[in-house]
């Protein structure tokens, strides 16, 4: 019998709890301020925040993502199920 080893995925309700300690942390904020619906844009992030974002997303998931995908995916909860699928 052989045992077929999957590529470890992170789930969406993970991925979303690392989007918000990410930006609580960059913004310097407790993680309960961050709401999960409200546009990446309402916590003052820019262009250049948004594509680091990505990258550092990027390295904790270990696969490629898109640096626009802050903008594709306006929101923590919406980005989270997308990468999470």
């Amino acid at each position: 019998m052989s045992v077929i080893m999957r590529e470890s995925r992170h789930g969406a309700e993970a991925i979303e709890e690392w989007l918000v300690a990410h930006l609580a942390m960059e913004l310097k904020i407790e993680p309960c301020e961050i709401d999960v619906g409200e546009p990446f844009a309402s916590f003052g992030m820019d262009s250049v925040a948004a594509v680091g974002l990505s990258g550092d997303l990027e390295d904790w998931l270990g696969r490629e993502l898109s640096p626009t995908l802050v903008w594709d995916y306006p929101t923590i909860a919406v980005l989270a199920r997308h990468l999470g699928c």
